[in-house]
C-alpha cells in the first residue's frame, strides 16, 4: 500500500518515532525556538521552529508533552546537557527522552532552509510522523519528517531549483569529523587526492562558516537547497 507524502530529511536527530500535528511557532526561519513560544496547546504536537532550539525550550516542551521539536540548529553544549553525555559516533534514536528532536541544518545558530521552513509552515495542522534516528559515522540513516498529503496536492507541480556543486556554492558536510558544519565550496581539484585512509577520491575544499578551510571527499558534502551566495 502506498500514499502520497511530503518527506523532509534532517541532518541530525535524537529520539525514535513520534507522531502529531505540525504546529509552527516561528514566523521566519531566523527566529529561535525559545520556551516562551510554547504553551499547553502544543501537547502532542510536532512543533516547528526556525533557527536554534534552546535548552529551556526543550525542557518546557518535554514537560508540556510535546511530541517532537523540529528546527534548524542546536548548540552542542545544550545537546550534551540534554543527553547527559557526549554524543559519539553511534546510531541515535534509542534515547528515552519522552520527546523526539530533528535538526534540519546542523549545530549552532543555523536558520532552517527557507524551502524547508515554507513547506512545513504551509502544511501546518497536518498529521505527521517523525523519526530522529541518525547514523552519524556513515550518514546512512538520516532523521525524517513524513507528512501525508492529498492526491491533488501531490500532483501539483512544484518548482525545482537544480543545484550545482561549484566554487561559491553553499554546502553542508555530512560525514565526520566535520559532520553538520556549513560552508562554501572554496576549490575543486580536478585530480583524485589521497585520503587519510590512503584511498583516492575526488575532493572539494570547503571554507567552513567558522573560518577554517578543509578538504573532504565530494561524496561527503551536500548542496543546501534554496540557499543563495
Amino acid at each position: 500500500m502506498s500514499a502520497p507524502a511530503a518527506v523532509v530529511q534532517g541532518i541530525f536527530g535524537i529520539g525514535g518515532e513520534a507522531y502529531g500535528k505540525l504546529q509552527s511557532v516561528c514566523t521566519t526561519p531566523e527566529q529561535d525556538l525559545t520556551d516562551d513560544r510554547l504553551s499547553p496547546a502544543h501537547c502532542g504536537a510536532i512543533v516547528v521552529g526556525g533557527r536554534r532550539i534552546t535548552k529551556s525550550a526543550f525542557d518546557k516542551a518535554r514537560a508540556l508533552g510535546v511530541s517532537a521539536l523540529v528546527s534548524g540548529g542546536i548548540d552542542d553544549q545544550d545537546l550534551r546537557e540534554i543527553l547527559g553525555y557526549d554524543l559519539g559516533v553511534a546510531v541515535t534514536g534509542s534515547e528515552k527522552l519522552g520527546i523526539t528532536v530533528v535538526i534540519t541544518e546542523g549545530f549552532g545558530d543555523i536558520a532552517m532552509a527557507r524551502r524547508t521552513f515554507d513547506l512545513l509552515t504551509r502544511l501546518q495542522g497536518s498529521a505527521a510522523a517523525v523519526n530522529g534516528t541518525t547514523q552519524i559515522r556513515a550518514g546512512v540513516l538520516r532523521p525524517e519528517i513524513v507528512i501525508p498529503v492529498s492526491a491533488e496536492a501531490a500532483t501539483t507541480p512544484t518548482p525545482v531549483v537544480a543545484g550545482v556543486l561549484e566554487i561559491g556554492a553553499p554546502v553542508r558536510v555530512i560525514r565526520e569529523p566535520y559532520f553538520g558544519e556549513l560552508g562554501t565550496v572554496h576549490g575543486m581539484p580536478a585530480e583524485p587526492q589521497v585520503l587519510e585512509s590512503q584511498s583516492k577520491a575526488r575532493v572539494v575544499t570547503v571554507q567552513l562558516a567558522r573560518g577554517e578551510t578543509v578538504s573532504v571527499p565530494r561524496a561527503n558534502v551536500e548542496l543546501i537547497e534554496g540557499a543563495t551566495t
